[in-house]
C-alpha cells in the first residue's frame, strides 16, 4: 500500500525555522524537498526514512533536525497520519536515546504503561475493530468442521487474547446435532509474550469462567494450565523465549495428550514471537515440525498480514508505517478524539511500534511475516492447506457487517484475508499435516 492513496491524509503546514535551510549542502533540505506546505502521508514517511537512515549512520545532528520537524507534525489528537507519526517519533527518540542519550531531548520517549483489564473490558477490547473477531470466527468455523463426529477434543491454545476465542466455539458445540463432545483446552501462560492486552485475573480464573459457560450449554469441559517448571518466559535481558525449554515441553507426556482425543492446535497472533533464528535453525520451522509429530487433526494460524521481519530499519519503517495506518484510520471512523477506548487501543499499537522500530536482536519480538510467507513456511514444513468453506465465509461476513463499511474480506490461495479499504490487514489459515491428509 502506498501512503499517497490513503484516506484522510491531510496536508499540514510547517512553521518557518532555521532548520529549513534551502542550501543543497543541508541534508534536511533534501529530506523536505517537495514537502513544504504539503506534508501528507508520503512526505511524513519520507521524513521517517531520513531519520532512520541518519540513526543507522550515527548522524545525530541530522536525526535531531528531522525529529524536530516530525515533532511539529505529530499530534496524539490529530488525523490518523499525525497520530501514527506521534508514535513513530516516540519509537525513534527511544532508539536514539540509547545511541546518544545526552544529546536527545524530546518529550514522550516511550509508550505509556499498560493497565490490566477486566474480562469484561477485554471482551470490549477485542470487539473494537474486527482484527481479533475475524480470526476467532474463521478458526472456530474451521475447527468445528474438522472435529465433526469426534467425541473428545483437546485444543492446545497458543494465543495472546486470554481464551476470548472459545465461548463462541463452546456455544456452537452445544448446538451440534449429534451432541457436544468432551472438550479440553490447554494453555501455557509462561509461553505468552509480554504484549497487550493484559488481564487482571489468572489463567485459572479464566478457565473457571469458561467451565461455567460450558456448563450452561451441557458441554463436558476441562481446562488445563500446563505449568512449566523451567519457566520459559521472557527474562529481563531478552524478549525471546527460552527456546530450548519450549521445545522440551512439546511432547505428548508434558502436554497431557490422550489417545482417545482429537488434537487441535490453535495459533492466534502468536507464531510471530518465536525468534527468527536460534543456533542456526529457523525456530518457527522447528516448532511447526514438532507440532506436526503430535498428529493434530487441524492447525489454525491467524496473524496480521505484513512482513516486519526485515533487518534494515528503513525497510521496517516503510512497511510498518503503511500497515499500522489501518487501525488508526479505522478507529477514526467511529470513535471520538477524546475516547478512552481509542487512546488505549492506539497506545497498544504504539507499544508495538516502539518494539519494531526501537529495538534490535533478541529485544525485538515483533517479527510479523505475511500470509504468503507463512503459507510457504507451512508447505515447506509438511502441511497442506485446508480451504475455508462457504459456511465459514458466510459467518465471517456476518461478523464484518457489525463493523464499519470499510472492512471487507477476500480469498487468497486458501487464505481468508481481512481488508480495510481494500488493503490486507489480517490473514486466517487452516492446515493439516500432509500425512494426515493422505489418510483422510
Amino acid at each position: 500500500m502506498k501512503t499517497e492513496i490513503r484516506g484522510n491524509a491531510s496536508s499540514l503546514p510547517l512553521q518557518t525555522s532555521s532548520h529549513f535551510n534551502s542550501s543543497s549542502q543541508n541534508p534536511l533540505a533534501g529530506a523536505l524537498h517537495g514537502c513544504l506546505g504539503n506534508l501528507d502521508g508520503a512526505c511524513i514517511e519520507k521524513l521517517l526514512l531520513h531519520c532512520a537512515s541518519a540513526l543507522e549512520q550515527n548522524d545525530v545532528t541530522l536525526a535531531q533536525q528531522v525529529m524536530w520537524v516530525l515533532n511539529n507534525v505529530a499530534s496524539a489528537s490529530g488525523d490518523p497520519n499525525q497520530r501514527l507519526t506521534s508514535w513513530f517519533l516516540r519509537a525513534l527518540v527511544s532508539r536514539a536515546s540509547r545511541v546518544c542519550p545526552t544529546t536527545m531531548n524530546f518529550n514522550g520517549s516511550s509508550a505509556s504503561k499498560h493497565r490490566l483489564m477486566s474480562v469484561t473490558e477485554l471482551a470490549g477490547y477485542v470487539d473494537l475493530i474486527p482484527w481479533h473477531r475475524f480470526g476467532f470466527c474463521a478458526s472456530n468455523s474451521a475447527i468445528f468442521k474438522a472435529i465433526q463426529g469426534c467425541p473428545k477434543v483437546h485444543i492446545i491454545d497458543f494465543s495472546i487474547t486470554h481464551c476470548m476465542q472459545w465461548p463462541t466455539l463452546i456455544d456452537a458445540l452445544a448446538k451440534r446435532p449429534e451432541g457436544p463432545p468432551s472438550l479440553r483446552i490447554s494453555v501455557v501462560p509462561s509461553w505468552r509474550p509480554p504484549v497487550p492486552p493484559f488481564l487482571n485475573v489468572s489463567s485459572e480464573e479464566v478457565g473457571l469462567r469458561l467451565a461455567n459457560f460450558a456448563k450452561f450449554g451441557d458441554v463436558p469441559f476441562e481446562f488445563n494450565v500446563i505449568e512449566d517448571l523451567h519457566n520459559p518466559s521472557y527474562d529481563n535481558n531478552s524478549s525471546n523465549f527460552h527456546y530450548d525449554m519450549l521445545l522440551s515441553i512439546l511432547n505428548p507426556s508434558t502436554l497431557g495428550l490422550r489417545d482417545d482425543e482429537t488434537l487441535v492446535i490453535n495459533c492466534q497472533n502468536w507464531l510471530r514471537y518465536l525468534p527468527d533464528d536460534q543456533k542456526g535453525n529457523a525456530s518457527r520451522d522447528v516448532f511447526l515440525c514438532m507440532i506436526k509429530r503430535l498428529n493434530p487433526r487441524i492447525v489454525t494460524v491467524i496473524d496480521e498480514d505484513s512482513d516486519l521481519g526485515a533487518l534494515s530499519l528503513t525497510s521496517r519503517i516503510t512497511t510498518c508505517f503503511n500497515f499500522l495506518w489501518i487501525p488508526f484510520d479505522a478507529l477514526e471512523t467511529f470513535l471520538s478524539k477524546d475516547s478512552i477506548q481509542r487512546a488505549e487501543f492506539e497506545a497498544d499499537i504504539g507499544h508495538k511500534i516502539e518494539n519494531i522500530i526501537g529495538f534490535e536482536g533478541g529485544q525485538r519480538i515483533e517479527r510479523l511475516e505475511s500470509g504468503i510467507q507463512l503459507s510457504q513456511r507451512m508447505n515447506n514444513s509438511g502441511y497442506l492447506s485446508i480451504p475455508f468453506g462457504e459456511e465459514t465465509v458466510k459467518e465471517v461476513k456476518e461478523v464484518l457487517d457489525e463493523h464499519a463499511s470499510g472492512w471487507g474480506m477476500k480469498n487468497e490461495e486458501d487464505m481468508l484475508v481481512l481488508t480495510w479499504k481494500g488493503h490486507n490487514s489480517v490473514y486466517a489459515t487452516a492446515w493439516v499435516p500432509s500425512c494426515g491428509f493422505d489418510e483422510e
